[in-house]
């Protein structure tokens, strides 16, 4: 546990290296798009992102900013605004390395880390061709049921967790109330990054109201206040997503010079007013 968990956003940007694995949550989890748009402008490269469980326009731009070597993840969406357009043509044209799963397959492998154990055993897999391109899951007998076939799909070990909360306090406590796959998330990584909407004075597990949604210090590297940090993606009980930013996103980033007009023009000050 740090005992000094919190600092700025650009300190806690620094400590993600290149090549390093990186857990982020679906749009409905808390997005830690501050932090992103800080490591775009940083130039961090060779990332391998693990989507708990899908990704959305923060995988779509770090893809188009050239960050990612790798994503392990059930799909990549802009939900209403259509396709991740970033994503689709670095597939199309083999500039990343897919390796497909199912949402299952992702928390399960999570899990499989939180618990101390090598692999997950799933089920729902047989039948898929998803086994045909993941060579790392293996298909055996059941062990105490013969003829009785299972797949084995490894742990997944994210170096990082990153994610935005709406609390923390100063000892490093976050508070993500039910949205128990940041959990999973912090307990299967090296290191968890969190930027949060405030920071509390007072201990969060003193309360017994925030105590029982709270991530515990222990699983916590660092924190840094980043006001209206998942912008233009919403907050859940905060703040709406901005459906006109996105909308415009979904629009521009359908060619790589109007994804990069938005990360050098309006995007960012738009990005700076939210935050």
């Amino acid at each position: 546990m740090n005992s000094n968990p919190v600092c700025t956003l650009e300190e806690l940007i620094a400590t993600v290296p290149d090549g390093a694995k990186i857990a982020v949550p679906a749009d409905y989890s808390g997005v830690a798009m501050a932090a992103t748009r800080a490591l775009i402008q940083r130039g961090v490269r060779r990332l391998h992102l693990v989507c708990v469980p899908v990704g959305g326009m923060q995988t779509d731009m770090l893809i188009g900013a050239g960050a990612v070597a790798t994503i392990e993840t059930s799909g990549v969406t802009l939900g209403e605004f259509g396709a991740a357009p970033r994503f689709a043509e670095a597939i199309q044209h083999g500039a990343i390395t897919l390796m497909d799963a199912t949402c299952p397959a992702i928390h399960a492998a999570l899990q499989a880390t939180e618990k101390g154990l090598p692999f997950m055993a799933l089920r729902g897999l047989l039948g898929t061709d998803l086994l045909a391109s993941r060579k790392d899951w293996k298909v055996i007998d059941n062990p105490f049921a013969s003829g009785d076939r299972i797949v084995l799909i490894p742990a997944i070990k994210p170096d990082i967790a990153l994610f935005h909360a709406p609390l923390a306090d100063r000892e490093g406590n976050v508070w993500i109330g039910r949205r128990r796959e940041l959990v999973a998330m912090a307990h299967a990584s090296q290191r968890t990054l969190v930027t949060v909407e405030e920071i509390s004075e007072t201990s969060l597990l003193a309360d017994e109201k925030t105590a029982a949604g709270v991530i515990p210090a222990l699983y916590v590297s660092a924190i840094a206040r980043a006001k209206h940090g998942a912008w233009p993606v919403g907050l859940w009980d905060h703040y709406a997503a901005d459906q006109a930013a996105l909308a415009d996103y979904a629009v521009r980033a359908r060619t790589q010079d109007g994804f990069q007009s938005l990360l050098g023009g309006s995007f960012d000050h738009e990005a700076a007013a939210a935050e």
